[in-house]
């Protein structure tokens, strides 16, 4: 009996309808033919699920009793006693009550899965177990009940069940997700609107990358090389050399001429880290890579054709972008093929380009040969020839025997071997040259002559030569290595003591300057802005005066140390180095370090703009909603009580003392509306100069809430409080401001309420905020046209023409928005608009991450009904 197979119903969130599905697809293999049976389904009390499961064959419950409760759990055995062929499990993520077989149902499923039992189940992202910090993030709430990630990845079928983020929202509204009690935390916590759609994406993110390792391991098991073209992957080979750019952009170009294409950078390594390429020009490049959309990656291998053939099958790669070789055509006739006409061949099915660019190689050029031993080796291998070759010579002469001929040009051999050690080629050389002739004039007849009479004898000399060229170069090489490695460990040395010092807390610019000062053993470090200005600097303990510098060059001020050069960061300034000359690999490695001034000169710059533009910002939108609103608010009361003043006036009508009361009362409440809004205005004019500002300060919520009910004389019989204000935080709020922004809301919420029926006032904290909703049951608001209630002079839905200029909205946002929170208009389940304002609270007691009272986390993965 074989292993059964799992099919998994992943949904983003709770109400997507994976239960429906999964009782959906129940119901039609048990028409097919298949028995099916109910493992376990949670109904959560829905019809329409609990109607799915009329046609189905359920597996009773196991009732377990844990602390005086009653726990209905699957019954494990009584499934595997019945041994369907498909059994429905819902909730994968489910703990199961203590006392039972398994502490999670995922074990059960393992379980029915060994018996030889196909099972279908489902699952929220949420409970992912590599993803709960991520749903942590997005939502607030985290999950406890989890589920690896190898359970879900070895099923045999994965979908996702999916649904937009605000049909789910109308879903939940419509009471078809949580009793009716749970709508209106769940909306305003867990089931935001944001949160849906990260979930969403998240959902679809992780079935994408498990789409792809599926591909991955199926071509791995199967042994499929060739590349399968399901979307466009070009590669793009990268030496760290001048020609990366146009490569990068030409492969960009590439990759955009498909829909879906997906750019990949490659940079190939030589195991020992020593194969050249300027670590400036490939992190520039590596930034343009990210900045094109693509991935940078960076693989090790001595061959870099195979290398880059087996990273590009790897990522199954249907084009390769290479550059056309830097050498010459002399170099490259004398080295052999090079890595181009390697990787076409080994290519296979991948499209190969090769791009000509500006740094390509000469027609006619020779190639560059530099010795890398020191020049006191030279000396000494030079040295070595001019007395071991006579020393040598006087030795051979005396034990000179007529069958000694072959140990005497082994003598010789072994001299220029020990001279190619120490010395290098041109020494090697030299030895070789100077034995050859040393041979034929003391030993080889005629003696004491230097003639050639055999061509063996030519051989002989030119042996000699190519011995000494060839260990000279096995010598050089080991010595360039040997200086490329130090090199290269004392470069990321300083590359991380830089890094280090910067994320320890210290400031990147002196940092970076101090780290520089201290690497290449200079005096003195500064850095000057375009304008003269001295940016930072960092010098050692007793600097000279600084010599005034010339560009790329040294200005000799009488000492070594008071030497200086400069080095451009960007075109935003200079970097001003003196004391010791830098030799160029020193130079390669600072043009690095200009680059990470550079960057640190922008961040600092945009920190400090940032900084400088954060209050304005405040106090620009305070005032601008103020002036916005409070100028078309004075029509109305000046309207008013010109009106009054000019019947009390008139001569034309004869008025009674009733009618002359009512117009001097209006006249008054007109003047005193006047007299408010020009407060505000005042208020604004201060805040414009810097004398006013808004006063935040911790407040709790009742001592708002209490004094704004009073001031619209407002009971229990027409506001239903839901505010338990003990288990609130304090929030950091302008007392005056709020009141009034509560005044505003409750008054239109009361004013647009059906008669007969109670508005709502509830608060609730959720990740460090404190939100206040203020719910009615009247028309609402069409969802199109929700943003043009907090703009002035607008009435509609809760609002009519007969009261108000519709400005209290406007204001309100204005307020709140000034406190540094946000107010929102939301559909009221059932009909009607809740109006949620949302405020930070006071740092001294902000809980991130935890969901406060009033939240909505779904504890478990619940059944949904389909629409």
């Amino acid at each position: 009996m074989g292993r059964g197979r799992l099919r998994v119903l992943l949904g983003a969130a709770p109400g997507v309808g994976k239960t429906y599905t999964m009782l959906e697809e129940g119901a039609r293999l048990a028409a097919e033919g298949r028995d099916v049976v109910v493992a376990v389904v949670e109904t959560h009390g829905r019809s329409a699920t609990a109607k799915m499961l009329g046609g189905l064959e359920v597996v009773p419950r196991l009732s377990v009793t844990h602390r005086g409760v009653t726990l209905s759990e699957m019954d494990l055995d009584a499934v595997l006693e019945r041994h369907p062929d498909v059994a429905l499990v819902d909730e994968l993520a489910h703990s199961n009550a203590p006392g039972l077989r398994h502490e999670k149902r995922w074990n059960d499923v393992e379980t029915l899965l060994d018996a030889g039992i196909d099972v279908m189940t489902t699952v929220n992202i949420q409970h992912i177990e590599s993803l709960t910090d991520v749903v942590e993030q997005i939502t607030g709430a985290r999950q406890q009940e989890t589920v690896p990630d190898s359970i879900v990845r070895s099923a045999d079928q994965l979908e996702v069940v999916d649904l937009a983020p605000q049909a789910l929202r109308d879903r939940l509204a419509d009471g078809r997700v949580y009793p009716a009690a749970r709508i209106d935390a769940a909306l305003s916590n867990y089931f935001r609107l944001g949160n849906l759609t990260a979930l969403r994406e998240l959902a679809l993110l992780w079935l994408a990358d498990e789409v792809d390792s599926a591909l991955t391991n199926y071509r791995a098991a199967h042994g499929i090389s060739n590349t399968w073209e399901a979307r466009e992957r070009v590669v793009v080979a990268l030496t760290g050399g001048p020609e990366g750019e146009t490569l990068l952009r030409r492969g960009a170009r590439i990759a955009a001429r498909s829909a879906g294409g997906h750019l990949v950078a490659v940079h190939v390594t030589s195991q020992d880290g020593l194969r050249a390429a300027h670590p400036g020009a490939l992190a520039a490049q590596r930034v343009l890579v990210e900045s094109l959309g693509g991935t940078f990656h960076q693989v090790v291998g001595d061959d870099i054709p195979a290398a880059l053939v087996d990273f590009a099958r790897g990522v199954n790669a249907t084009q390769l972008v290479i550059g056309v070789s830097r050498r010459s055509r002399l170099s490259a006739a004398l080295s052999g093929p090079g890595i181009g006409s390697t990787v076409v061949r080994a290519s296979g099915d991948i499209d190969v380009h090769i791009v000509t660019h500006a740094a390509a190689g000469g027609r006619l050029s020779l190639p560059k040969f530099s010795g890398s031993l020191t020049l006191r080796r030279r000396l000494l291998g030079f040295g070595l020839a001019l007395v071991g070759g006579p020393l040598v010579t006087w030795l051979l002469v005396v034990l000179r025997s007529d069958e000694s001929i072959t140990s005497d040009v082994l003598t010789f051999q072994l001299l220029v071997v020990l001279v190619a050690l120490l010395g290098g080629i041109w020494p090697a050389l030299f030895a070789a040259l100077l034995s050859g002739l040393t041979l034929d004039f003391f030993f080889v007849a005629p003696l004491y002559t230097v003639t050639v009479s055999e061509p063996i004898h030519l051989l002989a000399l030119a042996l000699y030569v190519v011995n000494a060229v060839l260990v000279s170069v096995v010598v050089d090489t080991a010595a360039r290595r040997s200086r490329q490695a130090r090199r290269a460990a004392a470069e990321s040395e300083l590359l991380a003591m830089v890094a280090g010092s910067v994320l320890r807390g210290q400031d990147a610019l002196q940092a970076l300057l101090a780290r520089t000062r201290e690497a290449f053993r200079l005096d003195e470090v500064r850095l000057v802005g375009s304008g003269g200005e001295v940016l930072a600097e960092d010098s050692s303990p007793e600097p000279g005066p600084f010599p005034e510098p010339v560009e790329g060059k040294r200005v000799s001020t009488g000492s070594t140390s008071g030497s200086v050069s400069t080095v451009p960061v960007g075109d935003r300034a200079v970097l001003e180095l003196r004391g010791p000359d830098l030799a160029a690999s020193e130079r390669r490695l600072l043009g690095v370090i200009a680059a990470q001034i550079e960057q640190a000169l922008e961040h600092r710059d945009l920190s400090a703009t940032a900084q400088e533009l954060k209050p304005l910002a405040v106090a620009d939108r305070m005032r601008s909603a103020l002036l916005a609103a409070v100028g078309h608010d004075l029509r109305r009361p000046l309207t008013a009580a010109t009106a009054a003043v000019s019947g009390l006036r008139s001569t034309e009508v004869e008025l009674s003392g009733a009618d002359r009361a009512e117009l001097l009362d209006t006249a008054q409440e007109s003047l005193d509306t006047l007299a408010e809004l020009v407060t505000d205005l005042l208020d604004v004019s201060r805040v414009e100069a810097g004398v006013l500002a808004v006063s935040i300060i911790p407040l709790d919520i009742d001592d708002v809430i209490v004094p704004a009910l009073d001031e619209l004389g407002l009971g229990p019989e027409s506001v239903e409080l839901a505010v338990a204000a003990d288990d609130l935080p304090p929030v950091l709020a302008d007392p005056v401001l709020l009141q009034r922004v509560l005044v505003n809301l409750l008054s239109n919420a009361v004013r647009f309420a059906p008669a007969e029926t109670r508005i709502r006032l509830s608060a609730s904290s959720f990740q460090g905020r404190v939100e206040l909703r203020v719910v009615d049951t009247g028309p609402g608001i069409p969802g199109d046209r929700r943003d043009e209630v907090f703009v002035p002079f607008q009435r509609l839905g809760d609002t009519d023409n007969s009261t108000g200029l519709g400005l209290g909205l406007a204001l309100s946002k204005g307020f709140v928005e000034g406190m540094g929170g946000t107010i929102e208009a939301e559909d009221t389940p059932g009909g009607g608009l809740t109006m949620v304002v949302s405020l930070p609270t006071a740092p001294s007691v902000t809980e991130p991450g935890v969901a406060g009272p009033g939240s909505a986390e779904p504890s478990k993965d619940s059944a949904e009904e389909k629409p």
